[in-house]
């Protein structure tokens, strides 16, 4: 199995849409076998599904996303544990022992030109971009 976490300097990046990296995990019978840290080299929101795909990504950890990349992974066959914050590592480990907290509703947008500073998401406030 593969695991990708959007990422930035050790954490969790919390906008899926305008992640730079991933750093992907490598499981086997239930351990991490190899890691890695790869830029989407600029792909942004709907073009991310296809990186990931491309890359052999079965789950996703991160923290906010939207709705138009939820239904991509869905649709790639990737299964999304979102609104998740702190460290990439830990989120990993915590989903290989099932402790992971995530949010199974998480839903944000974050596109400054259809939404401003402190805008609403779903039933939550996420203020600085960082929803969960």
């Amino acid at each position: 199995m593969r695991i990708a976490v959007t990422y930035e300097n050790g954490q969790i990046f919390q906008h899926f849409g305008h992640t730079a990296e991933f750093k992907l995990y490598d499981i086997a019978d239930g351990k991490i076998e190899g890691e890695q840290v790869v830029s989407t080299n600029g792909s942004g929101h709907g073009a991310l599904a296809g990186f990931l795909t491309a890359n052999g990504v079965e789950v996703l950890i991160c923290g906010g996303i939207g709705g138009g990349a939820q239904n991509a992974l869905a649709q790639a066959g990737i299964k999304l544990f979102g609104g998740v914050i702190g460290s990439a590592d830990a989120a990993v480990n915590e989903f290989l022992n099932g402790t992971l907290g995530f949010n199974p509703d998480v839903k944000c947008s974050h596109h400054d030109h259809e939404h401003g500073e402190g805008h609403t998401c779903g039933n939550h406030s996420c203020g600085s971009h960082n929803c969960h």
